[in-house]
């Protein structure tokens, strides 16, 4: 493949995966809060929400593992589980962003005493 071709190719699973994740927001999520699904999840169960979020991303690799082997008639096409992990992986990044937000500032306040 040519690399203008995948970078087009790259171009358009981004916007489809902002469009994806805008649509979970809008039916998992609160308006103000990306992460509330799995925030309610993890208070029921006492587990991090970072270990709910691997549960249903892990759903996904399983669909794309059993692709691999060869089971190509699956409920969803494999490029929608793709796009799918690809957001569960952002919102994982985004989860690991807003603690170390949160541990920088808590230290900076530290620091001030």
């Amino acid at each position: 493949m040519e690399p203008s071709k995948l970078k087009q190719i790259m171009e358009n699973v981004f916007h489809e995966c902002l469009n994806l994740r805008e649509s979970g927001q809008n039916e998992y999520a609160l308006p103000n809060n990306c992460f509330s699904n799995f925030e309610k999840l993890s208070s029921e169960l006492l587990i991090p929400r970072e270990k709910i979020l691997w549960v249903f991303a892990k759903k996904h690799i399983d669909g794309i593992a059993s692709y691999l082997r060869g089971h190509t008639s699956q409920r969803e096409d494999v490029r929608g589980r793709i796009k799918d992990l690809i957001v569960y992986l952002i919102l994982l990044y985004g989860m690991i962003e807003e603690k170390q937000t949160l541990v920088d500032n808590y230290l900076e306040k530290q620091n001030e005493r």
